[in-house]
């Protein structure tokens, strides 16, 4: 979506050049270099850095593609019931493709090297863990020659997303295929209500909202340290809670949604405004806010509103819609997937006034997304999604600094910002000192908005 020099921090006019309409598929770029893509019958190998949920379901996507053959061959993570319950539940699904013997089963903050050097250049590694370390861990896929899947959001504030883009400039050199898991750019539905908005179906984009409001979910409530892990593991464990881990709440439920709007619009907003807060808490250490309410604007003035909340026994919305002064577009009508996305005569969604809509079923965009990058490495396709899902994240986290700090947050403030949530990360251990310490009381810091302004919390 758009184009920016990698070499220092810049303002977001020197950062931005427009580029013309998104690729269907992916965000392509970079320049082809041969020896880093597979032949077309070579069975590629993959290794798990990640042993979660999410790095389990990527894993299964991947085992699952039409243009194999792909097996798996090392997992690594800091939990060895974390690793050992994936390798059951994918060998039990997958038998013959998972050869992880104990051997190939590495824990320990170290153990993502050693994954990576079970595979082979042009093998493919999988980055699942919390987002803070995705930069480490990308650093040294490239240095192994290896294409890679990572999960989203890349980056937790501006001065990882500066590192990120840096890093996706030095994978391009080397023709390493990167795909980013915002899969829902990969929906053929929403590429198709994307190229209709393009046209102008819609009219010219005044508006868009989304909503993103459940129960608590993953780790984004947690109680205090009972003494059982280490601080570091600890927090590493309940990463959804910690805003050094994961962006907290915000960044690894909303991202998608802040992207796909965007998308839309084929623009990233020059700015966010925010409310949030925190109710009915009572013994709960996290970080987060459990309501936000985001106002990005962009540079022709047009908006952008979203709206989340994690709570129980309220009103429960999952959607995305944009408003033009032709009609509306249902981008998510009730999660990810399917998309049921529709174009309506008009605001409102009623069947009279329904110009289209994709048909039904739909393609499960977790699949797509690895069907797309497999095709990338074995065909030798430009593909490279790290600066787009880099600048996804950050938009994300702009939107998230301007609920915690009250103040209105721009695409320049977030980029140069200074505050790096956990410096030194490359060197963290699981006895070591933890990213995030305790206040004098014992508890965390948490963002104070009107307070701590120029940082999300104190520190």
């Amino acid at each position: 979506m758009n184009e920016a020099p990698q070499s220092k921090p810049t303002s977001r006019r020197e950062f931005i050049k427009t580029t013309g309409r998104v690729a269907a598929a992916s965000a392509l770029a970079g320049v082809a270099l041969p020896h880093v893509h597979a032949a077309e019958n070579n069975t590629l190998q993959i290794a798990l850095v990640g042993c979660g949920g999410r790095g389990t379901g990527a894993a299964a996507n991947a085992l699952s593609v039409q243009n194999g053959p792909i097996n798996m061959v090392a997992m690594a993570d800091v939990f060895e019931d974390k690793l050992q319950n994936s390798y059951r539940g994918l060998k039990r699904r997958y038998n013959e493709k998972v050869d992880v013997p104990e051997q190939a089963r590495f824990i320990g903050f170290e153990g993502y090297k050693e994954a990576m050097d079970a595979l082979k250049p042009g093998d493919i590694v999988i980055l699942t863990t919390p987002p803070a370390f995705r930069w480490v861990h990308f650093k040294y896929a490239i240095e192994k020659n290896l294409n890679v899947f990572m999960e989203k959001p890349v980056t937790v504030d501006g001065p990882t997303t500066r590192r990120m883009i840096e890093l996706a400039e030095e994978a391009k050199k080397k023709n390493l295929k990167v795909g980013v898991g915002l899969m829902v750019r990969h929906c053929r539905a929403r590429q198709e209500l994307f190229q209709r908005i393009q046209d102008g179906q819609a009219g010219d984009i005044l508006a868009m909202r989304a909503y993103r409001m459940h129960p608590p979910v993953g780790s984004c409530f947690s109680k205090a340290n009972d003494g059982s892990l280490p601080e570091t593991l600890f927090q590493v464990r309940r990463f959804h809670s910690f805003l050094w881990a994961s962006g907290g709440l915000y960044s690894d439920f909303y991202i998608h949604q802040i992207d796909e709007c965007c998308w839309m619009k084929n623009k990233w907003p020059i700015q966010a405004e925010a409310l949030g807060g925190r109710h009915f808490r009572e013994d709960y250490i996290d970080q987060n806010f459990d309501t936000y309410a985001v106002e990005y604007t962009f540079d022709d003035g047009s908006k952008f509103f979203l709206n989340g909340r994690t709570m129980n026994r309220c009103v429960d919305r999952f959607a995305s819609y944009v408003h033009g002064t032709k009609g509306l577009g249902v981008v998510s009508k009730s999660g990810h997937h399917p998309g049921e996305c529709r174009i309506f005569d008009g605001q409102l969604m009623e069947n009279d006034k329904m110009l289209w809509a994709y048909p039904q079923p739909e393609k499960n965009p977790y699949d797509l997304e690895w069907e797309d990058l497999v095709d990338a490495i074995r065909n030798d396709k430009p593909y490279n999604e790290v600066k787009r899902g880099a600048e996804a994240s950050m938009v994300t986290s702009m939107g998230r600094m301007a609920a915690h700090t009250g103040q209105v947050i721009t695409w320049d403030d977030i980029y140069n910002s200074d505050h790096e949530f956990a410096p030194d990360l490359e060197k963290l251990t699981k006895d070591g000192p933890a990213p995030l310490q305790k206040l004098d009381d014992g508890t965390y810091p948490v963002p104070m908005p009107g307070y701590t302004r120029k940082r999300e919390y104190r520190s």
